[in-house]
C-alpha cells in the first residue's frame, strides 16, 4: 500500500501542533491525558443529552425513515442550523480558540465518492437503527446488541483502508 503525502502550509503547521518539519509537539510525560480529561466530561454529558432526548432509540430512527414522526428530522435540522450559524459566526467574527488560536476553515472539493458513501452511510443506519456517533451512548444505555453494529463499523473502517487507494476519490 502506498503512504500518502500531504502538503501543508507552514502557518497551519503551528496551529494544529506540528513542528515545522512535521514532528508532533512533545507532552511532558506526566501531563498527556490531562488536556484531554475535559473531551472525556464532554463526552458523557453528549451521551447523556443523546439518550434523554431520543435521538439513540432505534423505534425513533425507524420513525424517522418511515417518515412518520418529525422528532429525529427536527433534532438533525437544528443540529444543521447550528452547524451553519457557528461556521459563520466563526469566520465573520474571526473566533479564536479557547487557547487563542486562530481557527482555519479549509474549503472542500466535492467529489462523486461522497455520494456512494451517503448512500452507504444512510443504508446502514436505516438497517440497523445506529447512527456511528451514538453507537457508545446505546451500548452505555444497556442495548449490548449494538457490539454487532460497532464490530461492523470498525471491519467497515478497517476494509475501507485496505481500498481506499483503488476507490474513485
Amino acid at each position: 500500500m502506498k503512504n500518502a503525502t500531504i502538503h501543508i502550509d507552514e502557518t497551519i503547521k503551528t496551529e494544529i501542533g506540528l513542528k515545522p518539519n512535521g514532528v508532533e509537539k512533545e507532552a511532558s510525560p506526566g501531563l498527556r491525558f490531562y488536556p484531554n480529561i475535559k473531551f472525556f466530561f464532554a463526552g458523557i454529558f453528549f451521551g447523556l443529552v443523546l439518550i434523554k432526548s431520543e435521538v439513540i432509540s432505534w423505534f425513533r430512527i425507524q420513525e424517522m425513515f418511515r417518515l412518520q414522526s418529525f422528532h429525529m428530522f427536527g433534532v438533525l435540522g437544528t443540529a444543521v442550523l447550528t452547524g451553519m450559524l457557528s461556521i459563520m459566526l466563526i469566520k465573520k467574527l474571526k473566533i479564536k480558540t479557547i487557547n487563542k488560536e486562530e481557527i482555519f476553515l479549509l474549503p472542500k472539493k466535492f467529489q462523486k465518492g461522497n455520494i456512494y458513501g451517503g448512500l452507504i452511510f444512510g443504508f446502514g443506519w436505516a438497517i440497523t437503527g445506529a447512527c456511528p456517533g451514538p453507537l457508545f451512548a446505546q451500548l452505555g444505555s444497556g442495548a449490548t446488541v449494538v457490539l454487532v453494529t460497532i464490530l461492523s463499523a470498525i471491519a467497515g473502517t478497517w476494509t475501507y483502508g485496505l481500498i481506499r487507494e483503488k476507490l474513485p476519490h
